[in-house]
């Protein structure tokens, strides 16, 4: 205890300075303790302010020294001054600021300290100036303290308005003030002169008469026209900067309205309209705001467009990038209800491109989560970037995939192109040409869905099968069912076959020309009609002039020869007309689609067979080659993201170099495509590189639903050599090779077997998508197109064009009249706002020409309908859903022709191989005058071989085989045609009645001139292809020289009404069933004598296209 008491310090002697701040570290070895109490904390703090402030001898010296250091500074600043006199000091007295304090502030003291000088007027009014400094000030601070930007706009606006009102207000009180010696103005007065004379109007019943106040009236508007011309400039220049940044989307309306986002690296005036006139053809989006975000400043003509009254109220132009979350917040990004993302196609290096895609995707992901995504992306290898996307389309998948079916599936590309178009099928309604009618009204359908227990089309067949539901709304409303979804499924299957039962939740997908809300239904009109014996009107409203028990036909109301089983004739070559009043054979029936599925009177589909055909029908010499062919996924995919499709592979790989076409090797020494002997037509594809994109090019070529004696040998040209990796992934595919060379090149285009081809797809080349003139970046192409046309007319040529605008120069002929008649319908139809004027076009409608462009819109139409891409997909063969079907095609041969309409077609497949038909791709005769002469009429330029109504009356007896042959054949000879000559003669004789008879006869000879010439430059085009032939060593007996196709037109009818005829060699799209859906046992398959017996019926024979 003694320890602890020795080691307790002792207190300082006594409160000083120096102890207070250090204390006293002495310590005294005394036993006393002394306490001392303090008044005030013992803190630092404290302490301070006791020396400071409390103790007075220190605080009177710190005020001392404070005193002196503020002397100091005066005199330095007094001398500074003095040493120059042209200093500081002179600004500060001659500013504005300080002249009002001066005459407002100094009279002010003068007469607190003076009485007698109180009676002094002072101007007061002054210190609105000095209010509108503080204004400024305070607004800045403002804006610094909230972290407001882009403020600038406001900020002078602000200041306009208060420098207007200051002069105003000064004016006015100025005047009213100096005019008190005068006549005594009254302050409104004055206000009301100062409003009239800043005005310029200048009326003179109010002036001022003393010249103090004329005097400030000078002053005033001196100062006038010096300060707000200066605001005004200023003004204009931030409006200048505003417009080519394009402002700011409001908070207030983004919450209010709805807008979505368009994200672009460069505007062009195509992209724009596509996109402004799809995404507004939807009426329920009307009141959308777009906003576009563009780094790049707002072109001439976009600007011209946006000026217009229709889109300046509903299109938003900000520029600005995607990857700065300021130029994100004045879009709104985050409360926009969607966001697209699209390409720059037209960039050469398009990986680039895509880059900055992905960028702007992850930019716009990062900062509003929850805005649904709608990407547009080029090369598929990049897709996997942007998988978290809502909705992504890859140009190149699409584009191989579609350019690849239009080899098997003839104009495909046009085909699913009006399908993702919207139009109201008014197009061509007003032309005398009866195909651009029918081909213009079946333009207008389109893919729509609906619930099946809310719909009146298919509410009805609850717990029926797909393809009876499919058949009767088609016989009843002229609905095409093509697919369903079921509620616990979230894929949609096309076609998933009878076996698919129909429930109230199921999502039906149909074509349509509207959507059934938008549909009107008539009972009682149809009630009139059965009862006059008339077929009901439905959604079409063609006439008809089939005779009654056709059109009863055409409804699937034939009842079953149940007697007679046996089926038709095999020998004969076309089946029997039904005779009259029962007299004669009977016209083969059409069994009923059943309502639940009978599996054992279903066709399997006839693919399933195929694999067993294919091994026992086979000849002898291709046994060995059959025999290697096998069905299964391709064991490598060139990129990430593929779809697996079950294909046709070849048992081993191919090596490398027997993949070379032109070159020989030691496993085989051909060298031309001759020399192979292929069985089929060869498919050539001419492309600048082997991109990934080629290989969904291969892949629905070879899929398992194509029939192996019908897989058509794949020639790839290529500008520039594949690389390995490339071809690691193709050479397990059979029948697929490659050739280094360009389809500029004559001798590339015959050692490639282009004589033994059937089609030759060009894509458009990366390195030619940009020029210095936009719509030149196809003038290659299309000079190398044409050049082959006229080289081997016989070949079908499929082309890509950047332009959709460029298509008119395919196939180009300066003189011919129709297709200046074309020129003027396509002008007409986009000057009545169609989005689809260029579908009139010959080489459009006949699927020879496509462009990407045109699928932009499968995007747009994915923010009102999300089902689009995946259907488009199906359809195309990049997905493979089980138990979905798939797209093909069968053609109308002269037996199948019996069956007369599209209605029984469709009665007939869905009752015996289950298979849904949405189209017809049809090919009619045609004459295309060429001379320069009936050019300058009009009415002659439209010479159609169309059957019309009277002319159909009259040829209704003759036999099919007759009527499919001068209807649709493409030779030159019109005496082989009776029709056709019938109507070239009525032709003529219209033309001489127009004109004097010397003309036509001068027009005569100048037409077999203009005949022998052509014959001579065809004769000389067919020498040179011959002699580079023989130079190259290649035999001359394929080449066809006089095969010309000029003389024909081909167009697509989607969904086409039941009582439309088929024609002989027409084309029908059909959606197959998946054969592979119900293959395991769950019933016993056929006996081939059934499946023999069936196939009879249906009047199937091995040909090289499916047929009935």
């Amino acid at each position: 205890m003694a320890e602890v008491d020795s080691e307790v310090p002792p207190l300082p002697p006594r409160y000083r300075f120096r102890d207070l701040l250090l204390g006293d570290q002495s310590f005294q070895n005394d036993d006393r303790v002394q306490v001392e109490f303090y008044v005030n904390e013992n803190t630092f703090k404290e302490r301070l302010k006791l020396f400071f402030i409390k103790n007075q001898r220190s605080s009177l010296r710190i005020r001392i020294f404070n005193f002196c250091l503020k002397l100091l500074s005066c005199l330095l600043y007094i001398v500074r001054v003095m040493d120059e006199p042209e200093g500081n000091i002179w600004e500060q007295i001659f500013q504005v600021s300080f002249v009002l304090e001066m005459i407002n502030t100094v009279p002010f003291i003068i007469t607190v300290f003076l009485r007698d000088l109180r009676s002094i007027f002072i101007p007061v009014f002054l210190n609105c100036w000095l209010a509108k400094s503080a204004l400024e000030n305070m607004i800045n601070d403002l804006h610094r303290a909230i972290q407001r930007t882009h403020s600038a706009m406001f900020n002078q606006v602000l200041i306009l308005i208060c420098t207007l009102l200051c002069l105003v207000f000064t004016g006015t009180c100025g005047i009213q003030h100096l005019e008190r010696a005068g006549k005594n103005l009254s302050l409104f007065k004055s206000l009301y002169f100062c409003i009239v004379t800043f005005s310029t109007v200048g009326y003179g019943d109010v002036t001022p008469r003393i010249w103090p106040s004329q005097l400030l009236v000078v002053i005033m508007i001196c100062v006038a026209l010096v300060v707000l011309p200066l605001q005004f400039e200023e003004l204009m220049y931030l409006w200048m900067e505003r417009q080519k940044s394009g402002g700011n989307y409001s908070r207030h309306r983004a919450q209010t309205e709805k807008h979505v986002v368009l994200c672009v690296s460069a505007l062009k005036i195509d992209l724009l309209m596509d996109f402004l006139n799809e995404f507004y053809a939807h009426p329920r989006i009307q009141d959308y705001y777009v906003v576009i975000l563009c780094p790049t400043e707002m072109d001439i003509q976009v600007r011209r467009i946006l000026q217009i009254p229709l889109w300046s109220q509903r299109v938003i132009y900000l520029q600005g990038s995607v990857l700065k979350d300021q130029d994100l917040l004045r879009a709104k990004m985050d409360d926009a209800e969607a966001c697209f993302i699209l390409s720059s196609r037209n960039e050469v290096d398009r990986t680039a491109a895509d880059h900055q895609t992905i960028l702007r995707a992850w930019a716009v992901k990062d900062f509003a989560p929850n805005c649904p995504l709608y990407v547009q992306i080029l090369k598929p290898e990049n897709k996997f970037h942007v998988k978290f996307a809502d909705h992504v389309v890859c140009e190149e998948e699409f584009k191989y995939a579609m350019l690849a079916l239009n080899c098997v599936c003839p104009a495909t590309s046009t085909l699913v192109t009006l399908l993702v178009h919207t139009s109201r099928g008014q197009e061509g309604q007003q032309s005398p040409e009866q195909w651009q009618r029918m081909y213009g009204r079946c333009s207008g359908n389109e893919v729509y869905h609906i619930r099946l227990g809310d719909s009146k089309f298919f509410g009805e067949y609850d717990g029926k099968s797909f393809t009876y539901a499919s058949f009767h709304a088609h016989k009843k409303y002229g609905v095409c069912l093509i697919g369903v979804k079921r509620e616990d499924n979230k894929s949609i299957l096309l076609n998933p076959g009878p076996r698919h039962i129909m429930a109230v939740s199921d999502t039906c997908y149909y074509i349509n020309i509207t959507k059934e809300e938008n549909s009107a239904f008539i009972f009682k009109q149809e009630e009139k009609h059965k009862r006059k014996g008339l077929p009901p009107g439905g959604l079409y409203d063609a006439p008809s002039s089939l005779p009654v028990h056709s059109i009863i036909a055409s409804m699937g109301t034939v009842a079953m020869d149940l007697q007679n089983t046996n089926p038709p004739d095999s020998s004969s070559s076309k089946l029997a007309l039904p005779a009259e009043n029962g007299s004669g054979s009977r016209r083969p029936s059409i069994a009923p689609v059943l309502e639940i599925a009978d599996s054992a009177a279903i066709l399997p589909c006839d693919l399933l067979g195929d694999q067993s055909e294919d091994e026992t029908t086979q000849s002898d010499d291709e046994g060995s080659l059959g025999s290697e062919y096998v069905k299964g996924y391709p064991p490598n995919s060139p990129y990430i993201g593929s779809s697996p499709t079950l294909c046709h592979l070849l048992l081993c790989k191919a090596p490398f170099c027997c993949l070379r076409l032109d070159k020989g090797c030691k496993h085989n020494s051909f060298e031309d495509a001759k020399a192979y002997g292929f069985k089929n037509k060869l498919i050539i594809v001419s492309a600048e590189t082997a991109g990934n994109g080629l290989y969904n090019f291969i892949v629905p070529l070879r899929a398992y639903y194509r029939p192996r004696k019908e897989l058509n040998p794949i020639v790839l040209l290529l500008d520039n050599p594949p690389d390995n990796h490339f071809l690691e992934a193709i050479c397990c595919f059979p029948m697929v090779y490659f050739m280094a060379g360009t389809i500029d090149n004559l001798d590339n285009l015959l050692q490639c077997g282009i004589i033994y081809a059937d089609n030759l797809v060009v894509v458009d080349k990366e390195s030619t998508m940009s020029a210095e003139e936009d719509y030149m970046a196809d003038a290659k192409t299309i000079v190398n197109v044409q050049t082959m046309f006229r080289l081997f007319p016989s070949l079908s040529i499929i082309t890509e064009l950047t332009h959709p605008s460029n298509m008119r120069f395919m196939q180009f002929r300066a003189k011919d009249c129709y297709s200046l008649a074309l020129s003027r319908l396509e002008k007409k139809e986009r000057d009545k706002g169609s989005n689809l004027a260029f579908m009139f076009r010959l080489p459009f409608a006949a699927g020879r020409v496509f462009s990407i462009s045109m699928l932009d819109t499968l995007l747009y139409q994915s923010f009102v309908k999300d089902y689009m891409i995946p259907i488009a997909r199906l359809l195309l063969g990049l997905d493979t859903t089980p138990g979905s079907g798939y797209l093909c095609a069968m053609k109308i041969s002269e037996e199948d022709l019996w069956i007369r309409t599209y209605g029984r077609l469709f009665q007939k497949l869905c009752s015996s191989s289950a298979e849904i038909p949405i189209g017809i791709y049809r090919t009619e005769s045609h004459i295309f005058s060429s001379s320069e002469v009936c050019c300058g009429d009009c009415s002659c330029s439209q010479v159609s071989i169309n059957v019309d109504e009277r002319e159909d009356a009259k040829e209704r007896h003759e036999s099919w085989k007759e009527k499919g042959t001068h209807r649709n054949s493409t030779g030159s000879d019109q005496s082989e045609h009776p029709l056709l000559r019938k109507k070239s003669m009525q032709w003529a004789r219209r033309l001489s009645r127009r004109n004097p008879k010397p003309g036509s006869r001068a027009e005569r000879i100048t037409q077999q001139r203009l005949n022998l010439y052509r014959r001579s430059e065809r004769q000389e085009l067919s020498e040179l292809v011959k002699n580079r032939m023989k130079h190259l060593g290649l035999p001359t007996n394929g080449y066809d020289e006089m095969n010309d196709n000029q003389n024909t037109l081909s167009y697509v009818l989607i969904n086409p009404s039941p009582d439309t005829r088929l024609e002989l060699n027409d084309i029908v799209y059909l959606i197959r069933p998946d054969p592979l859906a119900h293959v395991p046992g769950e019933s016993a398959p056929p006996s081939t004598k059934t499946n023999v017996r069936m196939k009879q019926e249906l009047g199937m024979e091995t040909k090289d296209e499916t047929q009935l």
